[in-house]
C-alpha cells in the first residue's frame, strides 16, 4: 500500500484548517454531484462496464490510497484525509462528506459506526491542523486516528493512538466489545527516537466499542524474535516489522506480508500473534499483501517491485517478478500443549501479460476476492496496469478473466496518469480507488461471477477477511 517505502519519511503534505482545542478536526461537507460520464477511450474487456466516476473532492487533491464498507457507503483513504461515499446507487455515487486530517498513507478500516485512520509521517501534534514535523522530533506523532461515523455527514474526531515508526497499514481483529488493531510500519533508523531499529514487531491497538475515546496501546509483540530476511539478494528492504496483514479471525490465523518474508500468524491470543510459517522467493523484492482463498486452503502474496514507482509489466521484466505469488496452504490446530502449525508450497506466479510501457508504473498491488461460494476470483490494482479479474481455481494455473485500464483523461480538458492503488468487489460492483483519478465504479458480467451478486455484506474491510 505504499508508492514507494521510503516515502513515509520524505513526503511533503499540506495542512488541514485547524478546528476547535483538542483533537482539531476540518471537516467539509461537500453537495451531492453526479458522477461523471467515463471516457470512452478506456481499455476494457468485454465482461466488464465502467459505469461511474468521482474526481477527488476539494482539499483531498493528494493521493488516494484504500478504501473500506459499511452499508450504503464506501470510504476512500487519502494522504489528507477520507472521503465518505454514497453508493446506494452504485452507478450514481455521491460525496457525503470530505475531512482533512493530513498524516499520509490514509490507510483505512471501518467496525461498526468506528473508522480507523493511518497516519505515517509525523506531525507536531495529533490534531488534524497539526503542521508536519520531523521523524527526529520525540514528540511527533504518528500512528492511528480513531473517528466516530455514525453520522456520515458529520464524523468526529475521537482518539489517537502513537504507535512506533507510525501506521502504514492497519488490519482489524473485531469482538462483540472490542477491536483489535493490527498495525504495520517500517523504516527504523537510529536518528528516530519512536522508531529505533531492529523494530521487528507490529502494534496492537485495543479499542473499547463503547468507549473509542479509550482507545490504547496493548502490546508490541516481535513477531521475528530472530530477525527476519536481510539476506537476499535484490530485496527492496529487509524484513523490519510487516508492511500489511490480513486477518481471518474465524479460523484464528492471519497471513502477512513482511517485506522480506511472507508468513501465517496464529491469532488465536490476538494480543500476541505468532509466526507460524515462514517463506521466501527470490523473485520477491517487497512482500506487499495478502488474500486467503475461499476455503482457506491457499493465499496470493503480492510482490511490490519497484515501491509502486517503476515500470515492472514489461518484457524485460518479466513475468515472475512484481507478480503475484499463489501458495497451497495447510493448517493445523493447536490442540492442548501443541501449537498450532501452518505450511505454505509454492504453487505458480500471476502478472497481466498486457504489457505496459517503459514509463508506466505497473506492478501487483491491492485486491480481494470475487465472493462466489466454494470458487476462487480475484480482483486486483495494477497501478498504471489497471484492473484484473484473475480465475486462480487452479493454483497452478491462473488466468486473467476480465480487465480494465482508464483512460489518462478524466474529461476533455484534464489529463492525469492513471493508477489504481486498490479494487476491491462489494455487494454486486467493483470500486476502484485511482491515487490520482479519483473513485471508479465497474459493474462485471460474466456467468462466472454472477453466484456474488447473491453475497450482500454489512460491513467489508479487505484486510479482514470474512467467511463466505
Amino acid at each position: 500500500m505504499s508508492l514507494s517505502p521510503k516515502r513515509r519519511r520524505l513526503g511533503r503534505l499540506g495542512a488541514a484548517v485547524a478546528g476547535a482545542a483538542g483533537l482539531a478536526l476540518s471537516l467539509v461537507v461537500a453537495p451531492p454531484a453526479a458522477a461523471d460520464t467515463p471516457p470512452a477511450d478506456s481499455v476494457t474487456s468485454d465482461n466488464i462496464e465502467h459505469v461511474a466516476h468521482l474526481p477527488k473532492p476539494e482539499g483531498l487533491e493528494s493521493t488516494n490510497s484504500d478504501l473500506a464498507f459499511t452499508g450504503d457507503y464506501a470510504i476512500g483513504g487519502n494522504y489528507n484525509g477520507f472521503v465518505i461515499y454514497d453508493i446506494s446507487e452504485p452507478e450514481e455515487p455521491e460525496v457525503v462528506s470530505t475531512v482533512l486530517c493530513p498524516g499520509g498513507q490514509g490507510d483505512v478500516s471501518v467496525s461498526g459506526d468506528l473508522l480507523y485512520y493511518s497516519v505515517d509521517y509525523p506531525r507536531e501534534s495529533a490534531d488534524c491542523g497539526a503542521a508536519e514535523s520531523s521523524p527526529a522530533d520525540a514528540d511527533a506523532f504518528e500512528g492511528m486516528r480513531v473517528f466516530d461515523i455514525s453520522d456520515k455527514e458529520n464524523p468526529q474526531y475521537v482518539a489517537a493512538v502513537p504507535t512506533a515508526c507510525g501506521s502504514h497499514t492497519n488490519s482489524l481483529v473485531q469482538g462483540e466489545e472490542t477491536d483489535y488493531i493490527y498495525v504495520s510500519s517500517y523504516s527504523p533508523s537510529e536518528r528516530y527516537p519512536n522508531c529505533q531499529p531492529p523494530h521487528d514487531q507490529i502494534s496492537v491497538i485495543e479499542v473499547p466499542k463503547d468507549a473509542p475515546e479509550d482507545a490504547n496501546l496493548a502490546s508490541e509483540p516481535v513477531v521475528f524474535p530472530d530477525g527476519g530476511n536481510h539476506d537476499q539478494d535484490n530485496l527492496l528492504l529487509p524484513t523490519q516489522g510487516c508492511h500489511d496483514i490480513t486477518v481471518w479471525a474465524e479460523k484464528d490465523i492471519a497471513a502477512g506480508a513482511c517485506m522480506g518474508d511472507g508468513v501465517i500468524f496464529d491469532i488465536s491470543d490476538p494480543l500476541q500473534p505468532e509466526v507460524i510459517e515462514t517463506v521466501r522467493d527470490e523473485n520477491f523484492a517487497f512482500w506487499h499483501s495478502a488474500t486467503f482463498t475461499n476455503k482457506g486452503d491457499g493465499v496470493i502474496f503480492t510482490d511490490e517491485l519497484g515501491g509502486g514507482g517503476a515500470p515492472t509489466c514489461t518484457p524485460e521484466v518479466g513475468p515472475e517478478r512484481g507478480a503475484d505469488a499463489i501458495f497451497k496452504l495447510n493448517v493445523k490446530e493447536g490442540k492442548g500443549d501443541k501449537p498450532a502449525r501452518a505450511d505454505l508450497k509454492f504453487r505458480s506466479y500471476y502478472k497481466i501479460d498486457r504489457h505496459q510501457g517503459g514509463e508506466q508504473n505497473c506492478v501487483a498491488h491491492n485486491g480481494s476476492l470475487i465472493p462466489v461460494k466454494g470458487k476462487n476470483y480475484f480482483v486486483q490494482s495494477w497501478y498504471q496496469g489497471g484492473v484484473s479479474i484473475i480465475d486462480f481455481n487452479n493454483l497452478k494455473k491462473p488466468e486473467e478473466i476480465g480487465y480494465f485500464d482508464a483512460d489518462d483523461r478524466v474529461d476533455e480538458d484534464v489529463e492525469v496518469n492513471t493508477n489504481t492503488w486498490s479494487t476491491y468487489y462489494y455487494n454486486g460492483y467493483i470500486y476502484s480507488s485511482d491515487i490520482s483519478r479519483g473513485f471508479d465504479v465497474l459493474k462485471v458480467d460474466d456467468k462466472r461471477l454472477e453466484k456474488a451478486e447473491d453475497v450482500e455484506f454489512d460491513e467489508f474491510n479487505p484486510q479482514n477477511q470474512p467467511q463466505y
